[in-house]
């Protein structure tokens, strides 16, 4: 008897927590958004991610900084990851990935300031704010200023290839979906040296999950590197910082020295040092 009454109670509680539980999970699942004047579902805001993908978009473990002398400072943090699995390379390719990585510190665009494409301006480690318009939306990024117009109602193909594609937009009833190509081939995804080729297409998905977060799912492809199309996953965080907004972070200025610093003119010599005087 004294086994029967624990497990009556044991059920009970169970059945207490899934009751408790399911309102919650349903009310993620059926959240609507507050609306703009138009209708439409209002993600006007600053938001970031608050995840690994930044140094590696795939599941990975604790790494050095690839630079010996940072000691800790550039280490790589673990993450799970954002790619559901992994991610699908051309054997020719995954070669070129490994390759990217192993010279990561002389190839990554990230290190010569230049634009940061899509996916990857999303989850960089800064935050970025949507401007919402009905017939363009705006995301202003911090890194190197980059800017996406997403064009609501005027559709059309990309004029010319570029860092950040053309971004085409709609809604589906809650979801924001925003269809990008023509990118110019020339920006990666992470710090691990993950690539694509100027064929990439991407698909992304923003939905309010609650008034602060955002679910973000993208789906990629690129018959040039990659063997299928693929996805990843992630959540985007409202920023609720007092006085929060986007800073200037103008990198450009941050890698002349290294970009051009070869180029520099030696100062003339001194008369000392032999040098021609007029």
């Amino acid at each position: 008897m004294h086994r029967r009454g624990w497990l009556d109670r044991a059920v009970m509680l169970s059945v207490g927590l899934t009751l408790a539980v399911t309102p919650i999970a349903s009310q993620s699942r059926t959240y609507r958004a507050p609306r703009t004047a138009d209708g439409k579902p209002n993600f006007n805001g600053i938001w970031q991610a608050l995840n690994e993908a930044h140094w590696d978009i795939e599941s990975h473990a604790a790494a050095p900084s690839p630079v010996l002398e940072l000691g800790a400072a550039h280490a790589v943090p673990g993450g799970l990851g954002i790619v559901d699995g992994t991610i699908p390379y051309k054997p020719e390719a995954l070669t070129k990935k490994r390759e990217n990585h192993a010279n990561r510190l002389k190839l990554d665009p990230e290190i010569k300031c230049y634009l940061p494409g899509v996916p990857r301006a999303n989850y960089m480690p800064y935050p970025f704010q949507i401007i919402q318009g009905s017939e363009y939306i705006m995301m202003l990024y911090t890194f190197a200023g980059a800017v996406r117009t997403v064009y609501m109602d005027n559709h059309k193909d990309a004029p010319a290839d570029s860092w950040m594609g053309w971004s085409n937009g709609h809604w589906e009833g809650e979801t924001l979906v925003v269809d990008t190509k023509g990118f110019n081939g020339q920006t990666w995804f992470d710090r691990a040296g993950n690539f694509h080729s100027d064929a990439l297409h991407v698909v992304e998905r923003y939905t309010a999950t609650s008034p602060d977060h955002l679910l973000y799912e993208a789906t990629l492809e690129d018959p040039n590197v990659f063997t299928r199309p693929w996805k990843i996953s992630m959540l985007l965080y409202r920023r609720l910082d007092k006085n929060t907004q986007i800073m200037e972070f103008r990198c450009v200025e941050f890698v002349e020295e290294l970009m051009y610093g070869h180029l520099r003119k030696p100062p003339p010599r001194s008369p000392s040092e032999g040098g021609v005087t007029r």
